[in-house]
């Protein structure tokens, strides 16, 4: 979906992201669903969209390391 359908969605960056360009921004959208953005696309770039089943477990993959890279 390009973030372009999704104005009016407000867009968060983590805390602990730092100015080097790798980071996502994440909005939690009304009807439930969650969209993720790269953020160095300025808004310009697509954006995945989740469902709230699919943020939950993609989220709990994150948590327990399931995506890292050795």
């Amino acid at each position: 979906m390009m973030s372009s359908d999704l104005t009016g969605a407000v867009w968060r960056k983590s805390s602990r992201s730092e100015n080097n360009g790798t980071c996502v921004e994440v909005a939690f959208l009304q009807d439930g669903r969650v969209a993720m953005r790269d953020s160095k696309d300025q808004g310009n770039g697509p954006a995945l969209v989740f469902t709230a089943a699919e943020w939950s477990a993609f989220h709990g993959g994150v948590v327990d390391g399931e995506f890292t890279t050795a």
